[in-house]
Parts: structure tokens; C-alpha cells; sequence
């Protein structure tokens, strides 16, 4: 499915700070919020002026020539500068470039920020459509808050691919890393169930935001989740990324919690995984980018359910590439699909029996200049609002998905156990 392209209309763009905003996401629509935020900095967009959707994961590249075009003639009035002021687009691409599912880019029609302590709103109108009522208010003027529906709960079961048939795609992963095929392979498993209809989606967002505030908290066209994990930021020529790879649970008291933080870190096994999933990213950035450094070793990061091994990378940009136009070199990075990482991805191709949608893709905003904030879609549910009618008495269908990195001398059990701790997040949320 393809819309018409985002170079078509000339757009009009004004941002006014106003009086400081607690809760942003009073602004987001119930049943398919557009939200961006992390300790405490959220962006919510309601309506939609434009928008791309393209079939399968090949759509990064494309999509940054047309978002180029589109800001170099846009009509943009923005005294607030803040990052996410102005002309913005939410987007969220597939994983897989062969998947059945759309690689989205959204510019909302009215964007409430909120930055430190700045807050700001944005309108977006295009010439070849009428404004909308909405679009005609005062400037700096608030849309209307929603009142938050109801609480609800998720009804989640086993998906394609369960415990038992999980071990045996490991075992699988690891002959084919014994014959040589892939270094590291990542294999996901999925859950599979149903929401009420009319559930106010912003509930998990809220609960999301709320029990992870160091993770990104996203909601883009029904994928919503929390991921502890940066694709690449982009900021006034600077270029960040965070790279997670190795995992352990929380410890049950402060001693086991310090021991499980110590055995990670000591982990042969675990720093052999995080090795690749680095060396992935800075092949990946080196091109585009100068005095490119990470540092020499990882650092254990402490989350509400587990550890992470993780390594900052930072360096500036080179050129004139945009935060879309490194999506397109970073994705897949070895956390999320292997190395090397055709290889990984057609060993996943065969081994998981389900498409993985936007799960493990890029996730994030882009802004005119081309600076934005990319997670990974992690520790997430995808909500299929699509398949049911507006304002029908249908349960919402959801599915979400949690994986391991597969290397030699990983254990089945194991690596099934480590998928269960990283569901934690959004099935405790979903519940």
C-alpha cells in the first residue's frame, strides 16, 4: 500500500511555545496514539496532514529523499528551535524488507512537546487541502484534552512459536552456526491475543512511560512499547547510539543482584555477542560520520527487569546524510538480526514462522533539518487497528514478540528463559 508521496504538498508549519504542559499525552487520540518520550521529554501528534506507508523494510532510504524535499519546501515559522519543534514526522519501519507489513511516516497535524522545561505547540496545514477547524486556532492555543478511558486488560496466550518449538529453532540456529553459515543468528518468539474493543491505548502508554522512564516510550500506527535501546540519534551534526547486546534477569536481593551484574559482565559468551552487535554499528556509522569512537568496553546497564552489557557510541556527521538516511545503513543491526547479517536474516527467514511486522525495526522522529531520536522496536505489542471497523464491538487483535542472540555454545533453555524476562515489560503492562 502506498499514499501519495511526501513531496506533493507544500506544507505550513508554525510552533509557539506556551505555558508548561504536565501531561502531553491528555493530547494523543485513545485509540491510536502518536507519542514519543523518555524521562520526562514527550511529543504527541494528533491528526494527520501526510502520510507514507510502504509495503516491507526497504522503504528507509526512499523515505529520506522524500522527506528532504518535502522540509526544503515547506513553510516553516519556529522561534521555539527545541528538538521536535517544528516540522516533525513520527515513523516506524518493518523489520524484514520481504514483510507484509507497512513502513510508516506520519506528520500529524498538531504536535504538544514538551522539552526540560519548555513546552510548545505545533500546527501543520498543507496548501492543496482545506483547513481543517482545528488547524484555524489561535496558534498558540491547546487542542481540547481527551479524558482517559477506562482501565483494561489483554487477553495474551502462546503465539507461533512457543517454549518448546522455541528450543528447537535454537538448536537449529546453532547447527547452522556449527556449519559456518552465521556467526550469531537472533531468533524471535511471539504472544498472541486480544484487547477490548475501544480500549484507550494511552493506558499502556502511560503505564509504559511510567515503569521504564529511561527507556523510549513509543506509539506510532498501533505499535506501542518501551525500548531500552537507541538506533542513532542525530543532533546539530553529532550522531549517538547505544548498543545492547547480552542479558541477564535482576537478581531477587541486592546480592544476587550485584552477582547477576558481575557474572554478565564476565561473560565470554555474552561478550562475545555484544562484540559483534558493536562491531555491526560502527561498520555501519564509519562512512558517514568522523572521529567516530566507542568505548573499549561495554558497561553493565541496571533496568526494572533485567541487565544489559551496553556500549555509547558517538561521533559527527559527515556529509549531509539525515537520522533517515543512517536508518537505512544501520537496520538490521547484529542485536537484532545477527552477523553477518544477510546471512542471519535468512537463517530467521527459515527458522521463525511468523513475520515479525515492525517488531525489531526502527522507531522514532525525524525533524526538517533531518535531526531525530531512532529507537529499536523493542519490548513492544502491535496492535492491528486496521482489522477491525472503527467503533466496532470487536476485540482488537494484538501480538508481541521477545528475542535472544544466538551463538555458539548458547543453551536452549536458556535462551528461552531469557526471551520470558524481556516479555516482562509489555505483558506486566498489557495485564
Amino acid at each position: 500500500m502506498t499514499r501519495p508521496p511526501l513531496r506533493t504538498p507544500r506544507l505550513r508549519v508554525v510552533t509557539r511555545e506556551i505555558e508548561a504542559v504536565d501531561d502531553v499525552l491528555e493530547f494523543a487520540s485513545p485509540h491510536d496514539p502518536l507519542f514519543w518520550g523518555r524521562r520526562g521529554d514527550a511529543m504527541v501528534g494528533s491528526g494527520s496532514v501526510l502520510e507514507v506507508a510502504v509495503a516491507g523494510g526497504a522503504a528507509e532510504s526512499d523515505v529520506a529523499e522524500q522527506w528532504r524535499s518535502l522540509a526544503a519546501n515547506a513553510e516553516i515559522d519556529d522561534p521555539v528551535g527545541a528538538p521536535g519543534s517544528g516540522l516533525i514526522a513520527f515513523g516506524s519501519f518493518a523489520f524484514d524488507a520481504r514483510s507484509a507489513a507497512s513502513s510508516i511516516l506520519t506528520v500529524p497535524a498538531v504536535v504538544v512537546g514538551r522539552r526540560g522545561r519548555r513546552s510548545w505547540v505545533t500546527r501543520i496545514t498543507r496548501d492543496d487541502q482545506p483547513e481543517s477547524p482545528d488547524a484555524t486556532s489561535t496558534t498558540d492555543a491547546l487542542p481540547e484534552p481527551t479524558p482517559f478511558g477506562p482501565y483494561w486488560s489483554a487477553t495474551l496466550g502462546p503465539g507461533a512459536l512457543g517454549p518448546d518449538a522455541y528450543q528447537s529453532a535454537v538448536r537449529a540456529a546453532l547447527a547452522v552456526i556449527a556449519a559456518g553459515e552465521a556467526e550469531k543468528v537472533v531468533l524471535a518468539r511471539d504472544l498472541a491475543g486480544t484487547v477490548p474493543a475501544g480500549s484507550d491505548l494511552r493506558r499502556l502508554v502511560r503505564a509504559l512511560s511510567s515503569g521504564y522512564p529511561d527507556c523510549w516510550t513509543f506509539a506510532v500506527d498501533g505499535l506501542v512499547g518501551a525500548s531500552p535501546e537507541t538506533l542513532v540519534t542525530v543532533s546539530g551534526g553529532t550522531v549517538t547510539a547505544r548498543v545492547l547486546a547480552g542479558t541477564a534477569p535482576r537478581g531477587a536481593d541486592a546480592d544476587a543482584d550485584t552477582e547477576a551484574s558481575l557474572t554478565l559482565a564476565t561473560s565470554a559468551k555474552d561478550l562475545d555477542e555484544h562484540e559483534y552487535a558493536v562491531q555491526s554499528v560502527l561498520a555501519s556509522l564509519r562512512p558517514h560520520t568522523s572521529a567516530l569512537a566507542a568505548s573499549e568496553q561495554p558497561f553493565t546497564l541496571k533496568l526494572p527487569n533485567v541487565w544489559h552489557l551496553a556500549t555509547d557510541v558517538e561521533g559527527e556527521l559527515a556529509g549531509s546524510a539525515s537520522s533517515l538516511d543512517l536508518l537505512s545503513v544501520l537496520h538490521p543491526t547484529a542485536a537484532v538480526a545477527g552477523t553477518p547479517t544477510d546471512a542471519a536474516v535468512e537463517v530467521i527467514r527459515r527458522l521463525e514462522p511468523f513475520d515479525r511486522g515492525r517488531y525489531a525495526g526502527p522507531v522514532g522522529w525525524v525533524g526538517a533539518n533531518g535531526d531525530g531520536e531512532w529507537a529499536i522496536a523493542l519490548r513492544c505489542a502491535q496492535f492491528d487497528l486496521h482489522a477491525v471497523p472503527v467503533g466496532s464491538a470487536d476485540a482488537i487483535p494484538v501480538t508481541a514478540h521477545a528475542g535472544a542472540g544466538i551463538v555458539a555454545g548458547s543453551d536452549p533453555e536458556s535462551e528461552m528463559l531469557e526471551t520470558r524476562v524481556k516479555f516482562r515489560p509489555i505483558v506486566d503492562a498489557l495485564a
